[in-house]
Parts: structure tokens; sequence; C-alpha cells
């Protein structure tokens, strides 16, 4: 048994944090990824080109870089926009009126900020994992709920759906290790994750190795856990598609 030295708590609340931050963004990253995909398989030009140089630059940046270049970058157009808007609003109805309503300066959450910025970059691969699964999916079936008299709403919920996911888990569960892994980029960023008290509990007393090493097993419990979910959608999908 590893000696936490009385850190357990503040390493609990940790990764708690740490899978808050995984949920939501993946949460996130699926909505991107799907919006992608449809985009990339749309027949409007614009869509395509917009998905495509979404997917393009994101997978060509590493995460901590655009880690870091979302976070600040972010941070200073949202207080350039509320800089510009509240000039305009000064300029329109007077200076008293809009004071103090509008605040001179936003500091993003970590929190949030990881969760936007994971979930941003993660919905890169996404909508290429979800693009594979809808051209995976048989035409004749979706030609064929046309036909049979389907909305083109219906056939998205009965047919294309059910079908793309059953293609899809196997590269959405391995995005969504890799998304798990990378929530420890989010200590650079100031939140208080199971990394970064991990590394203030090993600061502290000068054992490194026994608080990572809990961080480690930590994670590989996650992924243990994730692993089973997933081969358990894949056998409810399987058998529910037969």
């Amino acid at each position: 048994m590893l000696d936490l030295k009385g850190y357990e708590s503040s390493l609990l609340q940790g990764a708690s944090l740490t899978l808050s931050v995984a949920l939501l963004s993946l949460v996130l990253a699926v909505t991107l990824g799907l919006l992608g995909a449809l985009a990339k398989l749309s027949s409007f030009r614009l869509a395509r080109l917009l998905a495509t140089f979404y997917t393009t630059v994101i997978r060509g940046i590493p995460d901590l870089v655009l880690m870091m270049l979302l976070f600040f970058g972010g941070q200073v157009l949202l207080n350039n926009a509320l800089l510009i808007l509240s000039e305009r609003l000064t300029l329109w109805f007077g200076q008293a009126k809009w004071l103090n309503v509008i605040p001179e300066y936003i500091e993003l959450s970590p929190f949030i900020a990881g969760v936007l910025t994971i979930g941003f970059i993660f919905g890169a691969y996404m909508t290429e994992t979800f693009r594979g699964a809808i051209l995976a999916v048989d035409a004749k079936e979706l030609e064929a709920a046309r036909a049979y008299g389907m909305s083109q709403a219906q056939v998205l919920r009965r047919i294309l759906l059910p079908q793309m996911m059953r293609h899809a888990l196997p590269g959405l569960g391995n995005n969504w290790l890799v998304q798990l892994k990378t929530t420890a980029l989010v200590s650079i960023i100031g939140l208080d994750d199971m990394v970064r008290k991990a590394s203030l509990a090993a600061g502290a007393t000068q054992l490194p190795f026994t608080f990572y090493m809990a961080v480690a097993l930590t994670f590989l419990l996650f992924t243990a856990v994730s692993s089973g979910l997933l081969k358990w959608l894949e056998r409810h999908y399987s058998l529910h598609l037969k």
C-alpha cells in the first residue's frame, strides 16, 4: 500500500475534478464530432471547407500547444470583444448607463477553460470517427427507409444513428481513453486536478514517486472501468442490430 501521508482526501478531490473535466469535455467533443462529420459529408461546400479546416488545424498541432493557445488566446479574444461591446454601447447610450453593467475584465475559470479546450481538441478526432462510421452504414438501408416514407429526421434517428454507433464505438472508445489521459494537461493552466494535487503533495513531502504512482494507478483504474463499459456497449449494439 502507498503511504500518502494524509493526502488521500486531497487526491480524491483531484480525481473527482479530473473525471468531471473528462466527462463534460466528452459531451462537447461528441457534439462537435457529430456536427463536424455531418458538415464534411454535407453538399454545402462552405460547410465542408470549415470542417476540413477545423480537423486539419487541430490534428496538426500538439495538444499542449493548443491548450496554451486556446486558454490564453481565448481569454484575450473574450476581453477584446467585451471592450469593443462596451465602447459601442457607450457610444450609443452613454457611459453612465453601462458603466456598472459590463465588467471591465473577465478571467476564464480553469475548469471551464479546460473543458472547452479538451472538448474542442477532441471534437476534431471525433469528427473523423463519426464520418467514417456514417460512411460505413449501408446506403441501401437509408434509401429503403426513405422509400418507405420516413422523414429525414426519422431516418437519422431510427436507421443512421444506431447503425453508425456500432461502427463508431471502437474509435470513440479509443478517443475517450486518450482524452481521459489528456486531462492531465489542465494542471498547467492552474486547475487543481489530480496531477496538480499530486505535484503539491510531492513537493511538500519530498515523495514524488509515491504520489505520481498514485496518480498513475488512478488513471489505470479509470481506463479499466471505461474499457469494460465500452465492451458492454459494443455487445449491446451488436445484439440490438442483429
